[in-house]
């Protein structure tokens, strides 16, 4: 069997690991966070970065941070994880979900305009595949109503939007590190402030609530409890691993890239109209994420899946709607989203990881051209 995801060891992993077992500091923010936060702060831009035990994590500080009231809401699609949304609902906001565009999974602005009310606080956008919302126009939006821009750049590292990478453009932005994205530690993420009235609260939050950083630089000779955290940051452990991963950065996109583009080089053109391909927008990178396809029905990518899954590919499905979610469609609004279902019911997603072989390539998309719905 083919699987959908392997995730990828550099080689280094382990020899920085032992690093930290024989290190004096192994639960974190030591050297091999700094390295990290270093990483991305110099190559993207990025004003503020903290290493996260997961996306999930990641979005939970930005939603502490969107200092949100009851009654409060926030714009969420509905097409993606349900982390997007939990970490808002927890801090007692409403969640007001949007559809995604016809072209591709993203929001647009013309879906998020009309879902603004005097109590809308922050919107949040998903990358979906590490392409690019329309950031000019969703930020534009966004200052004209005095809310807040959140990114939601789990699938985005490496991918940019106009020249800027995702996760640089909102005022924050979490990042996932989970072992099926394109860099990975098993179980990690990132949050990113790009407005500096959200820096120092951040390394707050992320220090269970005490000012432990400032004490650190020297700011104040003891440290203590001054506002609400929670024990975001992850082990050396967890950063030693994703070290590893970030020095192999280069090789790892190029090898993705040539994955992504043997796929679409073998498809487009050649399968029926029915079926649709990813769609990249003028402005926007592909960062090699993911590969998937769109199906003319759900009954069509079942077929399809099992056709795959019995010749010996392992594929799969993306997010359920949000909206329509057991524990949300008594609460949504009941506005009708087309978009969002139609992903949810037609989109398969294709084997995509470092050791995938041209050879599995080829088997993979042969027998997608053979497949007779």
């Amino acid at each position: 069997m083919i699987p959908f995801n392997k995730p990828y060891c550099s080689g280094r992993e382990l020899s920085y690991i032992k690093e930290v077992c024989h290190s004096t500091t192994m639960s974190g923010n030591g050297e091999f966070t700094k390295l990290c936060h270093g990483f991305f702060e110099k190559r993207y831009g990025f004003k503020k970065c903290l290493l996260c035990t997961s996306g999930t994590d990641a979005l939970e500080m930005c939603a502490m941070l969107c200092e949100l009231q009851p009654g409060d809401e926030v714009i969420v699609p509905s097409y993606t994880f349900v982390s997007s949304a939990i970490a808002f609902l927890r801090e007692g906001a409403y969640v007001r979900f949007a559809d995604s565009g016809s072209d591709d999974p993203n929001i647009t602005v013309e879906n998020i305009e009309p879902l603004i009310t005097p109590k809308t606080k922050a919107i949040v956008v998903v990358h979906y595949a590490g392409v690019a919302c329309d950031m000019d126009a969703i930020m534009a939006l966004a200052e004209k109503h005095g809310l807040l821009v959140v990114e939601d750049a789990a699938h985005s590292i490496d991918s940019y939007y106009k020249g800027r990478p995702l996760g640089s453009i909102g005022h924050m932005a979490a990042f996932s590190f989970h072992e099926t994205k394109n860099i990975n530690c098993g179980e990690g993420g990132m949050f990113v402030a790009n407005d500096e009235r959200f820096i120092r609260r951040a390394e707050i939050l992320w220090e269970k609530g005490t000012n432990r950083a400032e004490f650190y630089r020297g700011m104040v000779n003891k440290y203590g409890w001054c506002d609400m955290g929670s024990s975001f940051l992850p082990s050396e452990f967890n950063a030693a691993y994703l070290w590893a991963q970030l020095e192999q950065l280069e090789d790892i996109q190029g090898k993705r890239r040539h994955i992504w583009e043997r796929y679409d080089q073998a498809l487009r053109g050649h399968l029926g109209q029915e079926f649709r391909l990813p769609v990249l927008p003028d402005y926007a990178t592909n960062n090699y994420h993911m590969y998937y396809l769109l199906c003319p029905s759900l009954e069509v990518r079942t077929s399809l899946m099992n056709y795959l899954k019995n010749h010996g590919v392992q594929t799969t499905f993306h997010y359920l709607p949000l909206h329509s979610s057991k524990y949300y469609e008594n609460k949504h609004d009941g506005r009708a989203l087309p978009n969002c279902d139609r992903y949810a019911d037609t989109l398969v997603r294709l084997p995509l990881f470092y050791e995938l072989t041209d050879d599995e390539i080829d088997h993979i998309t042969k027998l997608i051209l053979t497949f007779k719905p």
